[in-house]
């Protein structure tokens, strides 16, 4: 393609830069748009992947067909199959009606699924045969429907990644992946970011009825040696900043470096709980009420040796014989105290203390074997002033059982309503789905 078309299409669509990897994007768009081939878009988050489907989708024959663009990370897992194949009435609690999907809408047209690598496994497969036959059912239906559409996708997720971790279907990305189309980053076109800006600075000006920000050579040597790992979007938002906030309209390094997050230091900055870094020992976190549970169970586990420590002290006393304790040295806590020094103070076990959010974390049974026949603590070393004591067996609760069993009541208290129900568990209707569907609840 002549370098004059190009220019136009970035004229039409928006796009600034004369990068040789964008062009080289463009120039493929272009090139397949009169074919029917599926075309995967990848690149990072923020590099502007949505105007390509848009650009494939003005130069085909269905151009004047509809244009659905969907975002997949955004729709809930349980309701994913329905938004995209639609559902037939009754096919699950709310659906009151016949509701075409949107590769219904879409027929004669194109669909832009946007995020597809968050695309759950099952809806993989139902998307796999479109791509293959054109065939879908409705959710809820037996009857199969045909559709007659373009399918673009685009992505950030690697997928080398995915497919090894069983995430995403090979055979399904060999379909998507027809004609693969590369956004370059925005570090890898340092010389479109100062136009970028330029543009970005014009836009506010007119928006906010200012005079534009302008950079200095040194400012604008910094702002391309920066690496942007947001992308276009980064600097968008970055160039908005400094034109509201900013008096002096004339930019220099100093101003320009309090906008800019520090990449080096922020990479040493602890992990977030729920990052994949984030270990404690061997475990790792996935969200703060999974922090709540192994400090409970941290807990259980004191009291637990504490009740050994208790018990291996009280057949001491009836004996005469020392046993070796079991209770970790490491523990400053329950270091073995003296004979002497558990004569003289009543024992008292403390109780792991319930809290209402996780009622089902079940509390440590009652300490039978150091429970006294009289009121009189520790009176004598006389075997008959106590009752008989009992082995105490350490529950093995796993932190899936807990969290099933929270599942499972959440959805008892509201009546099987889902969304109530996430609510109540401060996670999100599509994790509920995963989970309920990983265990076995539905």
């Amino acid at each position: 393609m002549v370098k004059s078309d190009i220019q136009n299409i970035k004229l039409r669509f928006g796009i600034i830069g004369n990068t040789e990897g964008l062009n080289r994007a463009i120039d493929i768009a272009m090139q397949v748009a009169p074919t029917d081939l599926s075309v995967l878009v990848t690149g990072e988050s923020g590099v502007g992947k949505e105007s390509f489907p848009q650009i494939i989708h003005q130069f085909s024959r269905r151009k004047h067909g509809p244009y659905i663009a969907v975002n997949c990370g955004a729709i809930p897992e349980g309701t994913i199959d329905s938004e995209l194949f639609g559902h037939e009435k009754g096919a699950f609690t709310g659906a009151i009606s016949d509701r075409n999907g949107y590769f219904a809408e879409a027929n004669g047209g194109t669909i832009f699924l946007d995020e597809v690598g968050e695309l759950p496994l099952s809806t993989q497969a139902r998307l796999l045969r479109v791509l293959e036959s054109g065939e879908y059912i409705k959710v809820g239906s037996s009857k199969v429907q045909k559709t007659d559409v373009r399918i673009v996708a685009a992505t950030n997720v690697n997928f080398a990644d995915a497919i090894a971790e069983g995430r995403f279907r090979e055979d399904l990305y060999y379909r998507l992946n027809t004609v693969p189309i590369k956004v370059p980053p925005l570090r890898e076109r340092p010389n479109d970011i100062a136009l970028l800006f330029r543009k970005f600075a014009a836009d506010f000006a007119e928006k906010y009825r200012m005079p534009a920000i302008q950079l200095n050579e040194q400012a604008k040597r910094m702002l391309v040696e920066y690496p942007w790992p947001g992308n276009i979007r980064q600097l968008k938002n970055i160039t908005e900043q400094i034109s509201i906030i900013e008096t002096n309209r004339d930019i220099t390094p100093e101003i320009l470096s309090t906008y800019l997050p520090d990449v080096a230091s922020s990479s040493r900055l602890p992990a977030f709980v729920g990052g994949k870094g984030t270990h404690s020992g061997n475990k790792s976190f996935e969200s703060e009420r999974e922090i709540l549970y192994q400090v409970l169970f941290d807990m259980r586990r004191d009291v637990t040796e504490l009740k050994k420590l208790v018990h291996e002290i009280m057949t001491e006393r009836e004996t005469g014989h020392p046993m070796s304790h079991s209770v970790d040295s490491s523990s400053h806590f329950l270091q073995t105290p003296t004979i002497d020094v558990i004569s003289d103070v009543p024992m008292v076990v403390p109780q792991v203390q319930q809290y209402p959010q996780v009622s089902q974390i079940q509390p440590v049974n009652k300490v039978s074997s150091i429970t006294p026949v009289s009121n009189n603590p520790v009176k004598s070393a006389d075997s008959s002033d106590y009752q008989d004591t009992e082995v105490y067996v350490e529950e093995n609760l796993s932190l899936d059982d807990v969290e099933k069993e929270m599942i499972k009541k959440a959805l008892e208290r509201h009546n099987g309503k889902r969304k109530n129900a996430a609510s109540d568990l401060k996670i999100s209707e599509r994790t509920l789905y995963r989970k309920i569907k990983e265990y076995g609840l539905e």
